[in-house]
Parts: C-alpha cells; structure tokens; sequence
C-alpha cells in the first residue's frame, strides 16, 4: 500500500479537493502579474531632453510653433525622429532657414541632457522609468532590476525548498504570501530605484516559496488519476494570469496603483490559507505519524467520507508508508547525479536544456517593449498561446515522443526569436505574430520538461535533479535580462543569443538524451542501463514525484 491508499479511504477526490484547489488556485492567478509587471511599471515611455525654450513656460518664444523650436533644440536621432538623449548645447537658428541642409547643422555641438528629460505620457501617466530617469545612460539599470529581481527567485527556490522540509508547506505559503504582500505593497513608498529593487528582490524570495509550496500541496494531497489535470490547470490558471495583467495594466496606467492591485490580494490569501491542512506525507515522512493521521481524519471528514474511524488508524498508516520513510532518510547528494556515466550524461544536457529554455523565455518575456507597440493587447496574446500551448501539451503526448516535442518546440520558438530579427520595425503585425509564435512553443516546451524530467532519474535521485535543475534553470532567467545591457553596443546579440541557445539545445536534446515514452518510471541506476527504447507498459509502482511549475 502507498499514499495513494491512504488517500482513497480519506475519500479520494471530494470536497476537500475542490475547496482546496480554488484555495490554491487564488494566489496562483496572481503569479504571472507579480512576475511580468515591470514590463509596465517599468516600461520606458517616449522622451526627449528638457530645453530651457522648449519646457520653460517664461522662456519660449511667442512667434515660434513648439515644431520648429524642437527643430533648433534637439537633433534628429537615428530613425529621424528627435533624439532622446541629446541636445543642441544652443538653439540652432539656421535651422530655421528654408534651404538648410542637414550638412550645415550635422555637426553642431551637442550634449546629454544635463536637466533631465521630458516624458510622453499618453501611454502612461507614471512609470518608474520616468520617476527615476532610467533612460539613455541609464538604462542598463532597468535590466539590472530584473535580474534582481529573478536572483531572489534562484535563491528562494533553494532556500523554500529546506524550509518547507524542516517546517512543512502550510506555514511556510502563508508567510511568503504575506512577505510578498508586504514587500511589494512597499515598492510605491520606495525613494529611489535601489530601494526599489531591494523590495522586488524580496518579494521575489516569497514568489519562489509560493510556486513552489502551492504546486507541493496540490500534487501531495491529489490522487495518482488526478494528478496530472490537477497540474494541468494549474499551468493554465498561470496563462490565465498572464491575460489578466494585460487587461489590468491597460485600465491602471500608474504604476503605483498597478503594483497596489497585484500586491493586495496576497493578504487575502494569506488570511484565508490557514484553514489549509498540512501535508500528511511530510508529516509521516519527517515522523509526525500522529498529527498526520489527524489532518487525514480531518479530510475524510470534509469528503463526508464516514468509513475513515475505521478504516483509518495508525497500522495502517505505517505500514502503509515504511517504504516511503526508508526512502526518505537516504539521502542523496547533487554530486551523485554525475558519478556515473548514464546519470552524468543526462544531467548535463538537461542542465543546458533548462538553462536555455529559462533564458530565451523571460528573455522574450521581459521585453514587450521591444516586440511590439501596443503592449497591453500582446501580453494578452503571450497568456492566451501560453493557454492554448499548455493545454495541447496534454494531447500531444498521447502521440509523440517527449524528446521529439520537447526539441521541436523549443527550436520552433528560437527560429521564431531568429526570423523577428529579419523583420522590418515598420511590420509590426508580423513581428507579433513570430512573437506570439515563440511563446506558444515555450507553452509547450515548459509543460512538456516538467513531464520528461522526472522520466530520466531514479527515485532516489528524481528530487535532487528536479532541484537542482530548477536552480539552473532561474540562473537562465537571471542571465536572460542582463544580456540585453549588451544592446547598446551590439543591438542584435541579445535577439540572436535568444534564438541560437534553445536550437542548439534542442540539437543536444536530439542526439544524447533517450526517449522515455511508455517506459516505466526508472527506480535504481540498474534501471537506467537496461531501459531500451521499444515501449513497455505494465504496473507501475506510484512514486513521490513533486513536479516543478516552470512560467
């Protein structure tokens, strides 16, 4: 018997489910806008230099339209638009002059623009861009914040999943719920953009801790048959997420009150998320038998499942999961994923699979911007595919091969990266669509490693390379916003490294990594050795698998 039993004569899938699905479905909804909200609150609005004749009310000329003092205070940039970063150190009045060409003015003195600059606000009212002068020299610093901002989630993600061992899930998601309720409700009192990113950074933290305890909770008390829709719709409310920033960004043009309506609702759940009970695997697992058959007893009765006095007890409880507790106490190191060579083969190409993956997604992610000009109407688009991709996933494993999806999708999506690069700024409906395009493959990629990973561990080590992977799969989503800092000097790498990275790891995918489809979950490295590619069914004995919830 394993905990699968325990959890039919609790009642299996009841009440208790439903109620704690939508609990946890909640905070999850919000993800998405915690995660992908500088792409507008930080978002870089038109702008040009301030000029005294321009901007100051007591010094601009009566006789002159605000055209032509433009004309003869900021020089033309490279798209012939005004320059956003410098200006004529004085008006040039030639400019004025009907046959002036631009050889009479094209070397006039310029400078930066000493005074700050003077922002568009049609698009946004407040940004942080505008707020802190985030522009022209300093623009480097908005993809500095996002790194930040992702290292907090590469360090919660290491640090939540000790703690949730050592304290259990419940309490730990209730304090990161609070945590990033509390830090990022902060942000709008922020003085400067350090302190700014410090409370992003710390929010983050929290972030991790919620993906990662609300996707434990969900898989520990969920039946084997459930398990994986319960994860599916998980990954779906995720895209729903996505939808629902845009829509929000578009009715709340400040940022503060943007950053106040994502942050606010994690109060709600922290109060509502301690009538959640612990997890009873953890409980007997870290030898807590007694407060385990408790919460079990507690969900029986929730099932209005009668029966459970009786046939629940605590024989039947250890007995049940002596396995399980031997299991557990074995502990396993990351150096043992690279002692022997099959082992050590797999984890180096999942290694360059998750890193490429993590670094061309929040690459494409983070830079709206960039991809095209209404924001609000593509981050709507990005969740929808994200949905539709996820929800494909389910059906295109009933077909095709793990390895073949996993390496056809993630090159898709980086030929996708590769072909925008091609494509004029003037055809922005067709920059959309490659963009679109490239985050339904990601969809698709993301929900399908969660699957394939645990198929190429054993048991004893399929916990230790789901996080160890994780780890360097958000080291990827650090590297993915610093390398645009490059596109001052070389304005093409960061798109091209976007592009490049994912097909050659779909390549390494191809070539050194083994199709899994229809063999059994692996239980001993033996296992390992004597998997063969020809498709094998039979009983499988259910295992502790937590899969990992990669947005």
């Amino acid at each position: 018997m394993v905990f699968a039993e325990l959890l039919e004569r609790a009642g299996g899938v009841g009440l208790f489910q439903a109620l704690q699905v939508v609990t946890l479905l909640l905070p999850s909804i919000f993800l998405p806008s915690q995660l992908l909200v500088d792409n507008f609150s930080v978002a870089t609005p038109g702008h040009r230099c301030w000029v005294h004749m321009l901007d100051n009310g007591s010094e601009v000329p009566t006789n002159l339209t605000p055209k032509a003092l433009l004309a003869i205070s900021i020089p033309l940039g490279p798209n012939h638009e005004p320059h956003q970063c410098r200006r004529f150190r004085h008006p040039q009045w030639q400019l004025l002059e009907p046959n002036t060409t631009a050889t009479n003015w094209s070397e006039a003195a310029t400078e930066p623009c000493v005074d700050g600059w003077v922002y568009d606000h049609s698009t946004f009212t407040s940004t942080i861009v505008a707020e802190w002068g985030l522009v022209c020299d300093n623009q480097s610093l908005k993809p500095k914040g996002q790194a930040v901002f992702m290292a907090g989630i590469l360090l919660g993600s290491l640090t939540w999943g000790f703690l949730s061992y050592w304290f259990g899930r419940k309490p730990m998601l209730s304090w990161c719920c609070l945590q990033v309720a509390v830090a990022n409700t902060s942000t709008i009192f922020a003085p400067n953009f350090l302190a700014y990113c410090g409370l992003r950074f710390l929010s983050a933290f929290g972030l991790a801790g919620i993906i990662l305890t609300t996707a434990t909770l969900l898989v520990e008390w969920t039946t084997t048959c459930r398990r994986d829709f319960t994860m599916t719709m998980l990954g779906c409310i995720y895209s729903t997420g996505q939808m629902a920033l845009g829509g929000l960004a578009f009715a709340l043009r400040d940022w503060r009150a943007l950053q106040l309506a994502v942050s606010t609702p994690f109060f709600a759940v922290f109060l509502i998320s301690w009538w959640l009970p612990e997890s009873a695997r953890w409980l007997i697992i870290t030898g807590k038998p007694d407060r385990a058959l408790q919460e079990l007893k507690k969900v029986a009765r929730i099932n209005g499942h009668k029966e459970a006095k009786k046939t629940l007890s605590m024989e039947v409880l250890m007995s049940s999961m002596k396995e399980e507790v031997a299991s557990a106490r074995a502990h396993q190191s990351v150096l043992e994923l690279f002692r022997v060579p099959t082992l050590r083969r797999r984890s180096c190409c999942l290694c360059v699979t998750s890193f490429a993956i993590m670094f061309s997604y929040y690459g494409l992610v983070f830079d709206l911007q960039n991809l095209g000009s209404d924001i609000f109407l593509l981050q709507v688009l990005f969740g929808a595919v994200d949905f539709l991709g996820r929800g494909a996933n389910t059906f295109l494993l009933r077909f095709f091969g793990r390895r073949v999806i996993l390496a056809s999708f993630q090159a898709m999506a980086g030929l996708s990266i590769l072909a925008n690069i091609l494509v004029p700024r003037d055809f922005q409906t067709l920059r959309v669509v490659f963009a679109v395009l490239a985050k339904g493959c990601y969809g698709v990629s993301l929900t399908c490693f969660a699957v394939y990973k645990p198929e190429l561990f054993p048991t004893s080590l399929r916990m230790t390379a789901d996080g160890f992977l994780n780890s360097v799969g958000r080291l990827g989503a650090v590297t993915g916003p610093l390398i645009r800092i490059t596109r001052q000097v070389l304005p093409l790498l960061p798109a091209f490294s976007y592009g490049v990275i994912p097909i050659a790891s779909s390549l390494i995918l191809l070539f050194f990594v083994p199709e899994t489809r229809g063999l059994p979950l692996p239980d001993t490295i033996q296992d390992l050795e004597k998997q063969r590619p020809a498709v094998a069914t039979g009983n499988r004995r259910e295992v502790i698998i937590i899969e990992s919830t990669w947005f």
